[in-house]
């Protein structure tokens, strides 16, 4: 298998860490949506990563699509979801949050290149939608007392959690206050520490200067 896509996405990021959580081979090729626009195009027309070129040369797009083929090659005793239920439903809800406050901090990021100027009611609009989900998310895993967000093994909830806690704080220094969300920081924290998640990391480079 061939990922395309570099690592300080969280969405390249969060498909990379599955792929060494199941030991999937896979070779990684870091193109950029910007700079390497036309070489992703010979694979996915929208231009977008991750991408994942399968064995048979299918590619797959999209985060969600590519995590649900790799938990099927994984198969049901592996997969980081259950299969089936109300189970599943509640890790696929925490992932979908925690993915939503990734795109929502890309699209801030991408808010300060020159060939993009929206509004102050739009950014503003993302920072409140990036604080009131973690607000939400800080709550849950304060309820919680397992190590991970689902008991005692790692799931897509923790690694899309950790993915995006990680790159909003540093593509947005001063957005989140760490001290306000404990649980997540901590939960956080103890991912990052795992060796597949240290594996995989591009620090951000193009930050934003305000917040």
């Amino acid at each position: 298998m061939l990922l395309i896509g570099q690592y300080d996405s969280p969405f390249v990021r969060r498909v990379a860490i599955a792929l060494h959580c199941y030991q999937l081979p896979f070779e990684h090729r870091p193109w950029s949506v910007w700079s390497d626009a036309e070489q992703i195009a010979a694979h996915n027309p929208l231009r977008r990563v991750p991408t994942l070129l399968l064995e048979d040369g299918t590619a797959l797009v999209e985060t969600f699509t590519i995590l649900d083929a790799l938990d099927e090659l994984a198969g049901p005793k592996r997969a980081l979801v259950p299969a089936a239920g109300p189970d599943r439903r509640a890790v696929l809800r925490v992932a979908a949050l925690s993915a939503g406050v990734a795109d929502k901090a890309v699209t801030l990021l991408y808010s300060a290149l020159e060939l993009v100027k929206p509004s102050e009611r739009w950014t503003g609009r993302c920072r409140t939608q990036i604080s009131d989900t973690l607000a939400l998310l800080e709550s849950e895993r304060a309820a919680r007392s397992t190590p991970y967000w689902f008991g005692d093994a790692m799931s897509h909830a923790d690694i899309a959690l950790s993915c995006s806690y990680r790159f909003t704080r540093e593509a947005h220094p001063g957005l989140i206050d760490a001290s306000a969300l404990p649980h997540l920081a901590a939960q956080a924290a103890r991912c990052e520490a795992l060796a597949e998640f240290r594996r995989v990391y591009l620090p951000i480079t193009n930050q934003l200067t305000k917040t």
